[in-house]
């Protein structure tokens, strides 16, 4: 029978959770990494994930916003047809069916189908896991209405990740270990790049103040300030 000591058990331990961040953040595919090598990079930057359609009523999907349409009208002729949009979202144009009521979180998750991004945590704007970026200011994607972002510039981390510019600040929070459940983790990524855009050599008191309004059941604060600043001075000299 095969022997293993608490270091063996530590390290398989240490890179399944890795695995399990990354995943939550579509981070492994972006950086060509598994969960036996999460700091290994590759220079190719993956897609951001592919749009589905999805009817507000029943989920069906659908290939396209007119197959939507189409759908909705055959299959729930009874109720008005809800108000259509159109949301830029990482730096794409998305036509969506909203309700009044909803929120930019449920748009972006139920409509859009990024469920990456955007948590559902708390759902009352208290632990930051929603975060993302409305014309480049963090925002509480569950305290925001969808039919308010009409008109204005959307991220969230899927479109961060995928973005080469902030290739420095997705490896060290790989290589820092920043994320354990990694819940939490895009809402802090979303705003460790508000941070790296307003500071360009940020203190750890300016970044835990900036991240002051995100939760980490795991505790892993410590590790994005060393993270962030880490990125900053690569992103600083070129690298």
């Amino acid at each position: 029978m095969a022997q293993f000591s608490r270091r063996d058990f530590l390290k398989a331990g240490s890179a399944g959770i890795a695995g399990v961040a990354l995943s939550s953040l579509g981070l492994g595919s972006i950086l060509g990494t598994d969960t036996a090598g999460a700091a290994e990079s590759v220079k190719t930057v993956v897609p951001v994930e592919t749009f589905v359609y999805v009817c507000p009523v029943c989920g069906e999907k659908a290939a396209d916003f007119d197959a939507l349409v189409s759908h909705f009208q055959t299959s729930h002729p009874e109720q008005a047809l809800p108000a259509g949009i159109t949301l830029n979202i990482n730096n794409r144009e998305y036509p969506v069916f909203v309700e009044d009521q909803w929120t930019l979180r449920e748009t972006i998750q139920r409509a859009i189908g990024l469920g990456g991004g955007a948590k559902e945590m708390c759902d009352r704007g208290g632990c930051g896991s929603c975060t993302v970026l409305i014309d480049g200011r963090p925002a509480l994607a569950c305290t925001t209405l969808a039919v308010e972002c009409v008109g204005k510039k959307i991220e969230t981390s899927e479109g961060i990740a995928a973005d080469p510019a902030y290739r420095p600040l997705v490896e060290a929070y790989v290589r820092n270990d920043t994320s354990q459940c990694g819940y939490c983790t895009p809402g802090m990524l979303t705003v460790a790049k508000y941070i790296l855009t307003k500071y360009p050599e940020p203190t750890e008191e300016q970044i835990r103040l900036e991240m002051s309004g995100n939760i980490c059941r795991c505790g892993t604060y410590k590790r994005h300030v060393k993270a962030i600043q880490e990125a900053a001075a690569a992103m600083k000299g070129g690298n």
